[in-house]
């Protein structure tokens, strides 16, 4: 028999995300105890070396290993351009390990045999492009990935000056949606814009809500509630 989902731990790379997985916690994991580490190193030495290097491995990988000694029943990390270091960890793990993305990318190839990615970074957009390709040859679907970087809206954003952020995003989101079937935003910093687009047309996709859904139904599981 399976662990209960009594406790979460969740992995931060950006601070300021916290209250919106909080907030979901909250709403779709009541009865879950959350424990949170936040360390943007993990992010900003990617972001300045251009990709994952050995200490951030082994940062994240003690951080979970952390959480795990701590007790909790699973760890999500919610930053994709850790996230193939999330599937490494998962796959050495005795307590599950949830990237952030993989509920996105699982629903975009139900939507879509064209799927943009959209990104602020490069440190994710390749990676959850890769997911998404992965995820569809699981699944045996034929699926074209259309990645699409968002110049000069994550330095936008590091200034503090997120309407600047979303307008960026928002011009090149209006252009992608215009050739694919779906559209994934790789970071969970841009899910607020997905909030404020329309419900028809094209579908835009973000993680946090749909990574959290993912884990409320694990939880509800037989044997893991």
């Amino acid at each position: 028999m399976e662990i209960p989902l009594q406790s979460l731990g969740i992995v931060h790379t950006v601070s300021r995300l916290a209250p919106t997985f909080t907030e979901l916690a909250v709403e779709l994991l009541p009865a879950v105890e959350t424990t949170v580490i936040t360390d943007e190193l993990l992010l900003k030495r990617t972001v300045r070396n251009g990709m994952v290097d050995n200490k951030t491995r082994d940062r994240l990988r003690g951080h979970v290993a952390a959480l795990a000694g701590f007790g909790v029943d699973a760890v999500l990390v919610t930053c994709s351009s850790v996230g193939d270091v999330v599937d490494e960890i998962t796959q050495r793990a005795d307590t599950p390990v949830w990237r952030v993305d993989r509920a996105m990318a699982e629903r975009a190839i139900d939507l879509g045999t064209t799927v943009g990615v959209l990104a602020t970074l490069p440190t994710t957009l390749v990676p959850t492009s890769e997911l998404v390709e992965t995820v569809a040859c699981e699944a045996g679907r034929a699926v074209t990935v259309v990645p699409r970087l968002c110049d000069g809206a994550f330095a936008a954003l590091d200034r503090g000056e997120s309407v600047q952020h979303d307008a960026i995003v928002t011009e090149e989101l209006d252009r992608l949606t215009a050739e694919v079937d779906v559209v994934v935003l790789a970071q969970a910093s841009m899910a607020r814009i997905a909030t404020v687009r329309p419900t028809s047309g094209t579908r835009v996709l973000s993680s946090p809500r749909l990574a959290m859904e993912r884990l409320a139904e694990y939880a509800a599981m037989p044997g893991t509630a």
